[in-house]
């Protein structure tokens, strides 16, 4: 027989090649089954779910409030620290011993107090001194005086030469020096004495003492006895952006009186009431800003000298406008916008334009009119025509309360068959039969 037959070697690799691309084949299906299950699950994630937000979903839950007229403030914000208007290191003009403190720490004292006492004996042996001085010398220039006169007389009688009666009017002036010169020693030791009493030149409060009783003290004292800093009134140094300060001065030099307000840390709590003073004459050209002073009255002791607080400045006010609460605002493809409360129990996104803002309250300039009613809390997944269902600001501040009182309820004005209450009321029937 011619017939031929294929060797075993030449048919294995024919083998090989059929299950290479079976599995290859395989491998690519499985591959592909996979990417379409991820994408299947991807695309499941993000799709949206059903929010309550469509004009055929349930309705949502939300806190309108209505828009009304009134003040809005233009606020200025800085940083700023409380400086004293004076501070004053009491020091001893004389050289002693301190005998006493007549202060407590801490303690209020108004100007020409007695602070302190130094040993004052040697001062008083001073004065003593040259007021002998002086007496003394008012004797011999007074001697002087009368030899000038009796000299001048029997000169004119020409009893005695001109050259004496020169040279006793020469004396005369030399002794009148010498009792100038006394009444000044006189003088410096009057003042030397009433050093010894160190009185407090201003109003203010006491710090902690530098020296103890006992120690001898000189005018050379770094430290000084004690510091003193008036606390009423007291100032708060803070800084503007430049471009506030045509504003700022506009105001000033129309004679208006800017308040001032002194905020703690958090900006939360008002310390005290004040009005700016005046700025700076120059601008830091590192920082841009200017200086500014408010005076604060500071009756309660509410403010310490570089004490960190928060400044509100008002700078103008805007009478008798449209007014509404931030937690209306909302900001997306239309731009800023409030959801408009309808008569049918419906929102309507309504575009606003904005003003100026003072804490909670905004201006709003267009867009909406005193009267109408907002969406102030729920509008995180409203949508233009949703049906909504309005609940008080108590549930929005308790939300505990509130979804017990929807799901008991299924809120005011709904169906109870809706919401599942048919269902409680046949079972609560059938358990009573």
């Amino acid at each position: 027989m011619d017939q031929q037959t294929k060797h075993p070697s030449i048919l294995v690799p024919e083998q090989t090649r059929r299950s290479s691309r079976g599995r290859v084949i395989l491998t690519t299906l499985v591959v592909l089954l996979l990417l379409a299950g991820i994408v299947w699950w991807t695309r499941q994630q993000a799709a949206p779910q059903p929010a309550g937000g469509g004009r055929n979903s349930g309705p949502m839950s939300i806190v309108p409030e209505t828009v009304g007229k009134g003040d809005i403030g233009i606020n200025l914000n800085a940083l700023g620290t409380v400086t004293s208007l004076a501070t004053v290191t009491i020091r001893s003009q004389i050289s002693g011993y301190l005998m006493k403190i007549d202060f407590k720490e801490g303690d209020e004292v108004k100007k020409g107090d007695l602070i302190a006492e130094i040993d004052s004996r040697p001062y008083e042996a001073t004065l003593a001194q040259a007021k002998g001085n002086l007496a003394r010398d008012e004797a011999i220039l007074k001697g002087a005086q009368v030899d000038l006169t009796r000299y001048q007389g029997l000169a004119a009688q020409n009893a005695v030469p001109h050259q004496q009666l020169d040279t006793q009017i020469a004396l005369v002036a030399q002794d009148q020096g010498t009792v100038e010169a006394d009444r000044a020693t006189v003088k410096s030791a009057e003042v030397n004495l009433q050093y010894c009493r160190i009185l407090s030149p201003l109003d203010g409060r006491v710090g902690l003492r530098q020296v103890d009783q006992g120690n001898y003290v000189t005018p050379g004292d770094t430290n000084g006895l004690v510091v003193i800093t008036q606390l009423h009134p007291i100032s708060v140094l803070f800084t503007l952006p430049e471009d506030n300060l045509q504003a700022v001065a506009k105001r000033l030099r129309d004679g208006a009186v800017l308040p001032a307000s002194a905020l703690d840390r958090s900006g939360s709590n008002k310390i005290a009431d004040g009005t700016l003073q005046t700025f700076d004459s120059s601008i830091d050209p590192t920082t841009g800003t200017i200086k500014l002073r408010a005076q604060f009255e500071n009756d309660t002791r509410t403010l310490y000298p570089n004490q960190f607080v928060n400044i509100r400045l008002l700078l103008d006010t805007h009478k008798d406008v449209t007014t509404m609460s931030t937690a209306g605002i909302q900001r997306g493809v239309p731009g800023t916008f409030v959801y408009l409360v309808n008569d049918d129990s419906t929102v309507t996104v309504k575009p606003v334009k904005l003003g100026v803002t003072d804490g909670d309250r905004v201006e709003v300039v267009s867009g909406i009119a005193p009267g109408d009613r907002i969406v102030i809390d729920g509008a995180d997944k409203l949508r233009e025509g949703a049906k909504v269902i309005v609940r008080s600001a108590a549930d929005a501040a308790n939300p505990g309360a509130a979804a017990k009182g929807t799901v008991n309820g299924a809120a005011k004005g709904a169906d109870p068959d809706k919401a599942g209450g048919g269902k409680r009321k046949r079972s609560e029937d059938g358990q009573k039969q």
